[in-house]
């Protein structure tokens, strides 16, 4: 049986949708109530749904052989794991936003930088030569700035629309992102057949063939 832990959330549906496009029989995860392992009615297969970053972590360990989970999680991680499909949705952004007159390319001295993403935001600012401070923030990353907590943020942005609400501007993108399957790498020896069946099947659905 291959297991497969799906991120919560925006990417649920987006996963959800491709599974079932692909034929599999997902009716538990269609209709999951208060379920928390879902089987598939057509394939030898179970579903789970996790917060982003345990769908690594149950990846890892091997308790999921395959998880769906965004770039921008990835990125924060250790990369014990094959990342490999780019599933082309849940796409977003990671940029660099602030108030229009805390431009952080344009400040002389010490800068403080908001994100619940501190690798991401350490290794963009070190390829630019710029000396910052991390604040790691956890809830809404927007109200940093608005507080002077700190002159710019570095988060995902999907439409802007929350940014624009708040008054923020961005000054840079730093990168697209996007869902993408990620294997165990000792799943992708033991069970490779079925694995690569997977993501023939996804493969099918999202090239639209």
């Amino acid at each position: 049986m291959l297991s497969i832990a799906l991120t919560k959330g925006r990417l649920e549906k987006a996963s959800v949708s491709i599974f079932s496009k692909c034929g599999y029989g997902i009716e538990e995860l269609q209709n999951k109530g208060r379920q928390l392992v879902f089987k598939d009615s057509k394939k030898d297969i179970q579903y789970f749904l996790v917060k982003a970053a345990d769908c690594i972590t149950y990846v890892e360990h091997g308790v999921a052989d395959v998880g769906i989970v965004g770039k921008d999680t990835l990125m924060e991680s250790n990369e014990n794991y094959y990342e490999v499909m780019d599933l082309g949705v849940g796409k977003c952004g990671f940029i660099v936003a602030s108030l229009p007159h805390l431009n952080p390319y344009k400040k002389i001295g010490h800068i403080k930088i908001g994100t619940k993403y501190p690798t991401v935001a350490k290794e963009y600012f070190k390829k630019k030569g710029m000396d910052i401070e991390i604040i790691k923030i956890e809830g809404s990353v927007e109200l940093a700035p608005i507080l002077g907590l700190c002159d710019a943020i570095v988060d995902i942005m999907e439409t802007g629309t929350t940014l624009k609400e708040n008054g923020l501007v961005v000054f840079d993108r730093i990168c697209d992102i996007s869902a993408r399957v990620i294997v165990n790498k000792a799943s992708f020896k033991l069970k490779r057949k079925e694995i690569m069946e997977l993501l023939e099947d996804i493969k099918k659905v999202i090239s639209g063939e």
